[in-house]
């Protein structure tokens, strides 16, 4: 593993019992749509990129899929295998880098979601995925993103990094339509959904860089961020309210 695999793989193994849990992350409904967007043939061979504790993978194979999910940590992988036993041989998971050479294929489909973010060249991490499809394969990526502003994108950075050593940066919604684009994919879509964050529930989970009344601070006193807006509710809790984008290209 390079240093950067190494840090997010020691930072999610510590994270497992937390991010299995997290509204953003198992929320059912948004695992649905998310299935429906990618819009597979029956019986699809996925790879599920980052898979965590296995929470997409389920969702596909509970469509009929076959997954092969691959992840750094130790923790998530076993905690993947666990929530996806009683799909038997349909489901397997590997600890691995994606960029791992004894990563077989071809798939019909690549999916990732919450990934991108920590990876720290988003071409290669796409790129690695459409060499691993069959022609006519699907990929889909969910991510969340930032403010096309530099100077509102730069603040959502530090308050992300602060909170997690581990984040490399987000892209604009634009941007992620780009990245497909220049990996020679076909007939892009992307949709945007809302998605809501508390403050607290996603600094506990996360591996900070900085105290969290910082962060905070940082958060509340920057302007409005398209992506990454902190509303202080009467009980003096922070909502945040963000975008996520779901994308969508066929590999010729």
């Amino acid at each position: 593993m390079s240093v950067h695999e190494r840090a997010l793989a020691d930072a999610f193994d510590r994270q497992a019992d937390r991010f299995g849990n997290a509204p953003v992350h198992s929320d059912p409904a948004a695992l649905e749509r998310l299935v429906r967007f990618a819009d597979l043939p029956p019986d699809s061979f996925v790879l599920d990129a980052g898979c965590g504790p296995g929470l997409v993978s389920r969702a596909f194979l509970q469509a009929g899929h076959h997954v092969v999910g691959v992840d750094l940590s130790a923790e998530m992988i076993v905690r993947a295998r666990l929530r996806c036993a009683e799909f038997g041989a349909r489901g397997r998971f590997e600890q691995m880098s994606l960029f791992d050479a004894s990563l077989g294929g071809p798939f019909d489909a690549a999916v990732s979601r919450f990934v991108l973010h920590h990876t720290p060249d988003f071409a290669a991490f796409v790129r690695r995925q459409v060499d691993l499809l069959r022609p006519g394969g699907v990929l889909v990526l969910c991510d969340h993103t930032t403010d096309p502003d530099p100077v509102r994108a730069r603040l959502h950075h530090e308050v992300e990094v602060g909170r997690d050593s581990t984040h490399t940066r987000n892209a604009t919604t634009g941007e992620l339509a780009d990245l497909f684009g220049a990996a020679g994919l076909d007939a892009v879509c992307l949709v945007e959904e809302p998605f809501e964050l508390d403050f607290d529930e996603w600094f506990d989970r996360g591996t900070p860089s900085a105290d969290r009344e910082v962060v905070r601070n940082k958060l509340l006193s920057g302007p409005p961020i398209r992506g990454f807006r902190a509303e202080r509710l009467a009980d003096g809790h922070i909502r945040i309210h963000g975008w996520r984008v779901l994308v969508r290209g066929l590999k010729p």
